[in-house]
């Protein structure tokens, strides 16, 4: 029995109503099926707007580098979680901005309250981007009256979390923009893709114009008719004028196409992965598991804490399981961040950096592999105390 840590969720029903949608002559790069896919996305995370992109990755950089193109931010300071991913942080690198890590929740592995607040107070930062790890809201209520004390603008990596819900919402629908990732290893695929959400009209417009070289022809009617009377642009230049310097962050139809047939699936693949984070929870009681504000938890993996890392990770990969690192640790402890800015010494981060793993949940899990993973981690696990 061989259980991955993730499974594609392209049926091949799917695949064959591509290849019917190709030969019929559709148009592949973005077009109709990229507004019908980000209009249906809208609606099922309860945002205004939804932008689709080419990767989560891109999601991330698009959200941010759109913040700070609109005019957004009183300086370059930023806090982003120890523990998240490669690109939550590069972007705020190489768009030069000053960084400072905020040290991670013991239980929910968000963002520590206590620490980000203080951040807040020292360095008073324009932005903060929060990733909800493994599809576990942070403690949205704390965080956000923190921001608007210190009038700290407020963004989601929920790459990990489609699908879960918080405060009778949404995750990725509780803050100024928050991406969503469609790469293989996620609740959806699209093959590659990515997805950023907002309620904010003017971000939106910025964003929709950096995703494409920065021109206005992607952008609402009204709003091009704006910036074309503003900046003076004749018909004969409009779709060659470009307002802001942009990227190419654009998907495909192609891929729209298939996204389009995956917003369906989510609320039972949530379902699933929910009914698999239970399961591990009861069949692992002596061992860390995250514990979190979130109502509905659409779990990207079962993480947890173990003094034996190594001799798991062999045994699980003998009995044909796979597993990994949380996430990636601590960021700060990356060859990308120590070389610029020495190591982060966070003490709970490094705890997961040094402790943490995942074991595989997705969509095509039978309550039998879930009993089957915990049978074989038992066989050889040793429990850290809890954190």
């Amino acid at each position: 029995m061989k259980i991955t840590l993730a499974e594609d969720t392209i049926s091949q029903d799917e695949l064959n109503e591509l290849c019917t949608w190709i030969q019929a002559g559709n148009r592949l790069t973005k077009a109709e099926r990229t507004i019908e896919f980000e209009q249906l996305f809208k609606d099922y995370i309860g945002t205004d707007y939804a932008i689709y992109v080419n990767s989560g990755s891109s999601a991330n950089l698009m959200m941010i580098y759109g913040l700070k193109e609109a005019g957004y931010l009183r300086n370059n300071k930023v806090i982003a979680p120890a523990v998240s991913w490669v690109t939550t942080v590069s972007p705020l690198i190489q768009l030069g901005f000053d960084i400072s890590l905020c040290e991670c929740d013991r239980n929910d592995l968000g963002l520590d309250i206590q620490h980000f607040e203080q951040l807040c107070k020292e360095q008073r930062p324009a932005f903060a981007i929060l990733v909800h790890v493994l599809g576990h809201s942070n403690q949205m209520t704390a965080i956000q009256a923190i921001c608007d004390k210190y009038d700290v603008i407020l963004i989601e990596d929920a790459c990990e979390a489609l699908g879960s819900e918080a405060l009778g919402k949404k995750l990725g629908s509780l803050s100024s923009a928050a991406s969503f990732s469609f790469y293989y290893g996620h609740h959806i695929s699209t093959i590659e893709g990515g997805m950023v959400t907002t309620n904010d009209k003017k971000l939106y417009n910025v964003m929709v114009s950096l995703r494409s070289h920065g021109w206005s022809r992607d952008l609402p009617a009204e709003e091009r008719q704006r910036l074309t009377k503003k900046h003076q642009v004749d018909e004969f230049r409009n779709l060659y004028t470009f307002y802001h310097p942009g990227f190419n962050l654009r998907s495909t139809d192609l891929q729209a196409q298939i996204g389009c047939g995956q917003v369906g699936k989510i609320p039972h693949i949530t379902r699933i992965r929910e009914r698999n984070f239970g399961l591990y929870k009861r069949q692992l009681q002596d061992f860390f598991n995250q514990t979190s504000q979130t109502d509905v938890i659409s779990s990207f993996a079962y993480g947890t804490l173990v003094a034996n890392r190594m001799g798991i990770y062999k045994h699980l990969r003998k009995n044909g399981i796979e597993s990994r690192p949380l996430i990636c640790g601590n960021i700060g402890r990356h060859p990308f961040w120590t070389q610029r800015y020495g190591a982060s010494e966070l003490p709970v981060a490094n705890h997961i950096h040094d402790h943490g793993m995942y074991l595989p949940n997705h969509h095509n899990m039978s309550e039998k592999d879930v009993q089957h993973v915990c049978e074989t981690f038992l066989q050889v696990a040793k429990p850290l105390p809890q954190l």
